[in-house]
């Protein structure tokens, strides 16, 4: 390095050159089935060390630094701030967690898928903390390309299976079109450079080229594209619910907790320290992804029966509500209202770091549950509270989090968002302070929805009955597991009863993004926000729910003064009650597939009179799938086929055309 790094530096250095060795290692693991034990908590500890290096980034000032990798004239460059530090605190925690699930992960008895796993999920972990740190177009680039063709071998670790491949190949196509979309807009930024200047990189060059509103726009519009897409937003989300799925549950873990927040980061890197003062259009276009990607995903989530597409479309919802929060952040700098801009990304961020908590932790719950009977469809499970008690405490915990029940993390964040939706209020132009806290409804009914969603997923797998017969011989995680679920769980509670420390934490982020300083004290037109207002007093509810509790059973033990009777409980009028009367996946999704009808795509299969075995089937498909992407696959098709015709079958003539563009070329250059 040409300059001193630091402590940060040195510690995420070391995390990136301990998992290189990991996964160099990794590839011993048939040879040497000893290492397979140690591999993954390796991993673990090199997360710690990158967590470490966020925390003192949050807390120190931005360290740069070159690097003498790279190209002659196009070296790397790092930066370490409050921005990169904040992702990189979610980044190392998150993967800790799943480092330690994958350490017990049942396919480390199969050395040679726990070889790939090992040395692709390290290579993954590497790539995403110099994403997080890179200062340049170039090393950015190159850290995102690694990022998304290591994560796909990840994906299609059980590659064998043709859903597999095909759920591969639409994340490798959806990656590598928001590449595209990320590459056209750093170019056209270094298209801007002044006359005369060398070529303009590095983000300190790119910020400093200050384009005019039109290309700023074409930039933002294009980097929302492209970070869209790896974040999940509609219509580009449709590779998440498909390759969720078939990946191992802890890559899915990761997929959903850090990979789709890599989209949140390039957003809010490029959005607020790339270009210029937002223009208003920017915020309303993203306020309005954000609001249409949540109520799609909700929806979506709601009328699923496979566990791990529901928790997949309910990454989307979150992503939509953190985009949402972004969108605001935007409108408000656009008008100059900076406390309350930050005060909308302090709410984006919070939910960016308890997403990541909560869906990691039901990612690799879900796994345990999958490990434990092999099933995944909602419709074959209940009752496993019973047979994985542990587990299903430490899901439980996820599962109030993710609806938004205080005083867990979900509720803090969203309650931010609810408020940062109100302050708009505040903005000059009346049609902007009365239309958008309306959004605020909007993110109660996705709040709402998400609250009916997680009931379905708890309740069908965990309590009631067992619907198989084979989940009798479900047995509990193993320690390693555990500790993964321990260690979410406890975050969930902690970012939840700790607000304040949690808002303190975050804000030197916000205030650098937007140069305001909420929640402290601060004032934009005569409004001030506070820490008191912002957030809540989780000693305050615990007292009045402990309080509201007691009266409750003083009410009811002086209503029962009498002597006890016993009875049996009603058991609705059926003779025999078992697991075939309890509620399904589909009966929880029936009324919102028939309240919501017109924006789903319903597919039913009803019975007979005459049918010997008679039963019912419902699926419900994604509308973007007919009305967006089955058009253009057609038309791509078109296209090919009619260039198929100008194949020629000599090379004689092929030749000719070459000759031909050549000549065409030559005519046109000035």
């Amino acid at each position: 390095m040409h300059t001193p790094i630091g402590l940060p530096w040195e510690l995420l250095l070391s995390a990136v050159v301990l998992w290189s060795v990991v996964a160099l290692a990794s590839l011993l693991i048939p040879h040497v089935p000893r290492m397979a034990p140690a591999i993954f908590p390796l991993g673990a500890l090199g997360a710690l060390l990158t967590a470490g290096a966020g925390v003192l980034a949050l807390r120190g000032p931005p360290i740069s630094t070159v690097s003498p990798l790279g190209l002659p004239g196009l070296p790397f460059h790092g930066r370490l701030d409050a921005l990169s530090g904040l992702f990189l605190l979610l980044f190392g925690v998150t993967a800790c967690a799943i480092s330690l699930d994958l350490a017990g992960y049942r396919a480390r008895e199969h050395y040679p898928v726990a070889s790939r796993i090992g040395l692709q999920y390290h290579i993954l972990l590497a790539s995403l903390a110099l994403v997080f740190v890179a200062a340049d177009a170039y090393s950015f680039l190159i850290a995102w390309e690694v990022m998304a063709l290591s994560s796909y071998f990840l994906v299609v670790t059980d590659h064998h299976t043709p859903v597999v491949r095909s759920a591969g190949f639409l994340y490798l196509l959806i990656a590598h079109v928001g590449a595209l979309a990320i590459l056209a807009a750093f170019a056209i930024l270094a298209a801007h450079a002044p006359a005369g200047a060398p070529l303009a990189l590095t983000f300190s060059a790119l910020r400093a080229t200050d384009p005019d509103p039109a290309v700023a726009g074409l930039v933002f519009i294009l980097a929302l594209i492209g970070f869209g897409a790896k974040a999940g937003l509609v219509p580009l989300h449709v590779w998440l619910p498909e390759a969720h799925p078939v990946a191992p549950s802890p890559i899915s873990a990761l997929l959903s907790s850090v990979l789709l927040k890599v989209g949140i980061y390039g957003l809010l890197r490029v959005a607020f320290t790339l270009l210029p003062a937002p223009a208003p259009w920017w915020g309303l276009i993203t306020l309005a992804a954000g609001l249409g990607t949540a109520l799609s995903g909700a929806l979506l989530s709601a009328v699923q029966s496979d566990m791990k597409r529901l928790l997949a479309y309910s990454s989307i919802e979150n992503i939509g509500l953190i985009v949402a929060g972004i969108g605001l952040a935007l409108l408000f700098s656009a008008y100059g209202l900076k406390a309350f801009a930050a005060l909308s990304l302090i709410a984006a961020l919070y939910h960016c770091l308890n997403h990541a908590f909560f869906k990691g932790l039901l990612f690799l719950g879900t796994g345990s549950v999958l490990h434990a009977t092999g099933e995944r469809n909602l419709g074959r499970l209940g009752g496993l509270i019973h047979r994985m008690p542990q587990t299903a405490f430490l899901m439980l915990i996820g599962t109030l989090a993710i609806a938004g029940v205080p005083p867990l993390n979900g509720f803090v964040s969203e309650w931010l968002t609810l408020q940062a939706f109100l302050k708009a209020t505040a903005l000059p132009r009346p049609y902007l302070a009365m239309g958008i806290p309306l959004g605020a409804a909007l993110t109660a009914l996705v709040a709402g929805l998400a609250g009916y969603v997680i009931v379905k997923f708890y309740g069908i797998v965990f309590l009631g009955r067992p619907r198989e017969a084979k989940l009798a011989q479900a047995v509990e995680s193993g320690p390693f597991e555990r500790a993964g679920l321990g260690l979410l769980a406890a975050l969930c509670v902690v970012t939840g009863l700790w607000p304040a420390g949690v808002i303190a934490l975050i804000r030197p982020a916000a205030q650098a993004l937007t140069g305001g300083e909420a929640p402290v004290t601060a004032g934009d037109h005569g409004a001030r926000i506070a820490v008191a207002h912002a957030g809540y007093a989780p000693p305050l509810l615990w007292l009045a729910l402990g309080i509201i509790a007691l009266v409750g059973v003083l009410v009811l033990r002086l209503r029962s003064s009498g002597p006890a009777r016993r009875a049996p409980p009603w058991n609705c009028g059926h003779p025999v009650a078992g697991a075939r009367l309890q509620d399904t996946a589909e009966g929880f999704g029936q009324p919102i597939r028939h309240i919501f009808a017109p924006f789903l795509d319903i597919k039913c299969r009803r019975p007979g009179l005459d049918d010997p075995e008679p039963r019912y089937e419902a699926a419900v498909n994604d509308r973007f799938w007919e009305g967006l992407y089955r058009p253009l696959a057609r038309g791509f098709e078109a296209v090919f086929a009619g260039a198929r015709v100008l194949r020629p079958r000599r090379i004689a003539i092929s030749l000719l055309y070459v000759l031909a563009m050549l000549v065409a070329l030559l005519a046109l250059t000035p």
